[in-house]
C-alpha cells in the first residue's frame, strides 16, 4: 500500500494518468460522434440499428456506407492504432523515472497532436495537417519508447 501511495506522489505518474486520461476520453467520445453521424445521415451498418430509427421506410436502403461516417470511423480507427501504443509505453516511460519536464513535454505534445489529428480530420483540414498530427504523435511514442530502452535494457 505504502508503494501505491507513494506512485500516487509521483508527479510524473500524476502527468501520465491526466494525459492518458484525456486522450482515452477523446477515444472514447469518437463512438458518441459515430453514432451521431450515423442517425443524422441515416446510414446504419446493421438491419437491426436501421429499424429503431427509420419509421415507414424500407430498413435495407438505411444499411449502407456514407462518407461522412467512415470518415469518423476511420479516425477512430487511427485512436486506437495510436493511443493504445501511448497508453502502454506511456506507462512504462512514467515509471522508468524519466525528468518532470521532459515528460510533461511527451504527454503535452502527444494529447495536442491527437486533438489536432482529430480536428483536422473531421473539419477536414488540407493535407499535410492531418498526417502531421499523425506522425508527431507517433514521433512522440517512439521517443518515449526509446526513452525507456536506453534507461532500462537488461539484456
Amino acid at each position: 500500500m505504502a508503494e501505491l501511495t507513494k506512485l500516487m506522489e509521483n508527479e510524473v505518474f500524476l502527468a501520465y494518468v491526466t494525459h492518458s486520461t484525456i486522450v482515452l476520453v477523446k477515444m472514447m467520445l469518437m463512438s458518441l460522434v459515430t453514432a451521431y453521424f450515423r442517425i443524422t445521415r441515416k446510414a446504419f451498418a446493421n438491419p437491426e440499428d436501421a429499424v429503431h430509427n427509420i419509421k415507414d421506410e424500407s430498413v435495407k436502403k438505411f444499411v449502407r456506407f456514407d462518407d461522412d461516417v467512415e470518415r469518423v470511423r476511420r479516425c477512430h480507427h487511427n485512436d486506437l492504432e495510436n493511443i493504445v501504443p501511448f497508453v502502454g509505453i506511456g506507462l512504462l516511460y512514467a515509471l522508468s523515472s524519466p525528468d518532470l519536464f521532459m515528460a510533461l513535454i511527451h504527454f503535452r505534445i502527444f494529447t495536442a497532436s491527437r486533438i489536432y489529428h482529430t480536428i483536422s480530420y473531421l473539419i477536414p483540414l488540407p493535407q499535410p495537417n492531418r498526417g502531421l498530427g499523425w506522425m508527431i504523435g507517433y514521433g512522440v511514442t517512439f521517443s518515449m519508447a526509446y526513452t525507456v530502452l536506453k534507461t532500462t535494457l537488461y539484456l
